[in-house]
């Protein structure tokens, strides 16, 4: 049978697209897996979140496993409300949604805003389940490219004045990760993200703030857009995956209650109350700015082990950026396909992704890569870049 004549067009259209999860690698066995954006396997705190189950089993029995779940759930939403706070982001209980994690959080947004007349305005590069999700709602994506400042707010100036004297649609929203952007590492200043929100009020376009990051700074802290959004015009996206574990799936969406209240709608009940319940529970019983000081600690030395390794390993024609936070560093490779270099990177055991992943337009990409410095071991990180640096002089 052609099941396909049951689809709608909308849905035809996001079938025409690359699968999700297109860009992961297929790995040999012991690989060592620069790809993947994954906190360390020992800086997840399994441990804590085990006594938090117990915990809460212990004391609740049954309840945390029903619909409605645990009064924990609640005590969720406050940890987050307050961890935003000490951020300068105040919102109301009605201005926040818990989602299963960010990604569900731009699936709402997404099918909240989104219909196929609507324009997305997207960063060159971008964080490529992102696009992939705003790609099932339309296929009016407009780039504007970033720098070691980030998005270039003049030429996103200079398009949108091109949009309004052509006549055309203004974006439906700009989707940004200003704080050690996935996949660049590269951190907006701050003139530019006052820009950013006076744009955004000028063309009456909203700003959807993917904050996945932002917690792991290595040296100064960025302020997040959303705490200087006079206009309510920024949607925060935030999660607990980079700083906790990702397998728990809890984010958020901080924003106008209108939008919030207008995602909850589409969303309904399509919660975790266990995974939410469990979260407030070792919420309640750690420390979270002491764990996440741990973090940024961990991290930052990771990133140092990583960028001296290309000190020492990469030819010097391969430029690459050094990240204030973080899991990533992003390299470009001039005249070499990234795509191609891979399929030889794995048959020696390391595994990276591909620049084309990250742009709308994936020529753009063709010789750029990135790698993290999240997951692995540094003594494998090391051996991993040697081996990536004798494949690229091979060229």
């Amino acid at each position: 049978m052609n099941y396909n004549r049951f689809f709608p067009t909308s849905m035809k259209a996001a079938l025409a697209n690359d699968p999700p999860g297109a860009w992961v690698p297929k790995t040999p066995a012991d690989c060592i897996c620069l790809h993947r954006g994954y906190p360390a396997s020992s800086l997840v705190p399994y441990v804590e979140i085990k006594c938090a189950v117990n915990t809460l089993i212990d004391k609740e029995h049954d309840l945390p496993l029903h619909y409605l779940g645990s009064a924990q759930t609640g005590v969720l939403k406050e940890k987050i409300r307050s961890r935003l706070a000490v951020r300068g982001i105040v919102v109301k209980d009605a201005e926040l949604l818990v989602t299963s994690g960010s990604s569900q959080a731009l699936d709402l947004i997404a099918r909240t805003l989104l219909d196929q007349t609507a324009v997305v305005a997207m960063e060159a590069p971008t964080y490529m389940e992102a696009l992939e999700t705003f790609q099932n709602y339309t296929n009016q994506i407009i780039s504007v490219p970033i720098d070691e400042h980030g998005l270039k707010v003049d030429v996103l100036e200079t398009l949108l004045l091109k949009r309004k004297q052509d006549r055309l649609p203004m974006p439906r929203f700009l989707y940004t990760i200003p704080s050690f952007h996935n996949p660049s590492g590269v951190t907006m200043n701050p003139e530019r993200r006052h820009r950013l929100l006076q744009l955004a009020s000028a063309f009456d376009f909203l700003i959807v703030e993917d904050d996945a990051y932002g917690e792991l700074s290595f040296s100064e802290k960025p302020i997040p857009l959303k705490a200087t959004d006079p206009e309510q015009r920024v949607l925060h996206v935030g999660s607990l995956s980079k700083v906790v574990a990702p397998g728990m799936r809890i984010g958020w969406i901080a924003g106008a209650h209108e939008l919030v209240f207008a995602c909850n709608w589409v969303k309904k009940d399509l919660d975790h109350p266990f995974a939410q319940a469990t979260m407030g529970t070792y919420l309640q019983h750690i420390n979270l700015e002491q764990h996440i000081m741990q973090l940024r600690n961990a991290y930052r030395s990771r990133r140092d082990v990583l960028v001296a390794a290309l000190e020492q390993f990469m030819p010097e024609w391969v430029k690459w950026t050094i990240p204030d936070g973080g899991y990533f560093v992003w390299l470009h490779v001039p005249n070499v396909d990234t795509s191609l270099l891979l399929e030889k990177s794995l048959r020696e055991g390391v595994s990276f992704v591909p620049g084309k992943h990250f742009f709308l337009h994936p020529s753009e990409g063709k010789d750029y890569l990135r790698l993290s410095f999240s997951y692995e071991e540094p003594e494998r990180m090391v051996e991993g870049i040697q081996k990536l640096g004798e494949l690229i002089r091979l060229v």
